[in-house]
């Protein structure tokens, strides 16, 4: 554990869904100034660190079975590096007989007449709500910054950051990002096949993927796709989906990557990490360039730091990236 940081919980009620899968549970990680008070000792609370607040706020949506510990070296390294991180956990039973950690997906908003009308994630409002409580009273009252959020995902986490990253829906939001993600439209909900959904707003975007995501090119055939191509509906997502934003934008593709790359330590026991294709690449070293990409996106976009920009522009001659894309 990196003791510069430390992280405490919260739960809020999710509207509109049915105990006992009507609670989202957060982690908030942030950097720290330990003192070794008696109350420190105490109560394990360590005052934040104020040197850089007010913090940007990032908001991790976990993908379908992936625990928020999976997530947590992310959480730290962008709390190290001056975020407020909320690594977010929910459990639904979204179709009958199948309860997960789920990313709480509202398909009556992502069908044809439904998309693009409302909110299709359940957990973020609640998570807003409950952040905006954690600014009045806290061990980070007064410290975080509302208005600079971004949110970020795994997988069907990652989806439903892009498809809610609309500041009229959510103030304060001014970008995403995502890892083993797209927005390919399922037949099953009633789109055409290959059916690639819009951005809802023009923000920056980072689109991370890996070229060995053996879960994305099984699942082709939700999107009316034939063929086994891990890169087809992410990079389609990035032309067709993402804005123009003058440069902002971005699609990295790590050489090696799988679905699960992001996840450490990953339980195989729940998922489908079966349909991950082997690799030979150094998962641990691409989970390293996966974060500082991360991050790098985070202080471009949520800080204006002209350093990060000038790293991310860098990156594009990285070996470790199959594919960068700008836009």
């Amino acid at each position: 554990m990196n003791p510069k940081v430390r992280a405490f919980f919260r739960v809020a009620a999710v509207p509109g869904a049915t105990a006992p899968y009507d609670r989202v549970s957060m982690k908030i990680y942030y950097p720290c100034t330990y003192g070794d008070t008696p109350e420190e000792r105490n109560s394990g609370v360590v005052p934040a660190a104020e040197d850089s607040a007010p913090y940007p706020v990032v908001i991790l949506l976990p993908g379908i079975n992936l625990g928020p510990e999976g997530c947590a070296w992310l959480a730290r390294q962008l709390a190290l590096a001056g975020a407020i991180t909320v690594a977010c956990t929910a459990i639904a039973e979204e179709m009958p007989g199948y309860i997960s950690i789920s990313p709480g997906l509202l398909f009556e908003q992502l069908s044809p007449g439904g998309f693009g009308r409302a909110p299709s994630c359940s957990l973020l409002q609640p998570v807003m709500d409950e952040l905006a409580a954690v600014q009045q009273a806290s061990v980070l009252a007064g410290l975080l910054d509302l208005d600079r959020i971004i949110l970020g995902g795994h997988s069907a986490g990652g989806t439903a950051a892009l498809l809610n990253a609309n500041p009229e829906w959510f103030p304060g939001v001014c970008g995403v990002f995502s890892y083993a993600a797209h927005t390919g439209a399922s037949v099953a909900l009633g789109w055409p096949a290959e059916t690639v959904l819009r951005l809802p707003a023009t923000l920056p975007t980072l689109l991370l993927a890996g070229d060995r995501d053996g879960v994305i090119a099984a699942s082709a055939h939700r999107y009316g796709r034939e063929g086994a191509d891990p890169l087809h509906t992410v990079c389609r997502t990035f032309d067709e989906g993402v804005h123009d934003c003058g440069g902002r934008s971005y699609l990295m593709v790590l050489a090696g990557a799988t679905h699960f790359t992001c996840a450490d330590p990953h339980d195989g026991t729940t998922g489908r990490e079966f349909l991950d294709w082997d690799s030979d690449a150094d998962q641990a070293e691409l989970r390293g360039l996966m974060g500082q990409l991360i991050a790098d996106f985070v202080a471009a976009t949520a800080r204006a730091d002209e350093r990060a920009v000038s790293r991310l522009q860098d990156a594009q001659c990285d070996s470790r990236l199959a594919l960068v894309k700008s836009r």
